[in-house]
């Protein structure tokens, strides 16, 4: 089995029958992040990343060919309702607390720039 793992451009194949995560790739992984670790955080990414992907090699062990794909965990199908018609607003309600109108338009700010 293997796992990817990506942080922004970089990304790694690993095999999870060998040592999987070193602290030079930490510290890659690190200086993409752009932050800075102290040792002690360096060696508990390092054990923490390794105890993480060492989990999904259990994972990878458990007999799941006879296991149907769960996509949720309850026995849900359709929670949408129906769509209902109801009467809007009328014109006269929109625009009686709009401060600026023209026409039966909305004015809003300009949003872009004008290079004059």
């Amino acid at each position: 089995m293997f796992v990817y793992l990506s942080i922004q451009k970089y990304i790694t194949k690993i095999d999870l029958n060998m040592k999987i995560i070193s602290k030079k790739e930490v510290e890659h992984i690190a200086e993409l992040c752009r932050i800075k670790l102290s040792e002690d955080e360096k060696e508990l990414f390092t054990k923490q990343f390794n105890d993480i992907l060492s989990f999904f090699k259990q994972l990878d062990e458990i007999e799941t060919d006879d296991v149907n794909p769960t996509f949720h965990v309850l026995n849900i199908s359709n929670v949408f309702r129906d769509d209902e018609v109801k009467p809007s607003l009328t014109k006269e309600k929109i625009f009686k607390n709009i401060p600026k109108k023209e026409k039966d338009f909305i004015k809003a700010p300009r949003m872009t720039e004008v290079k004059e």
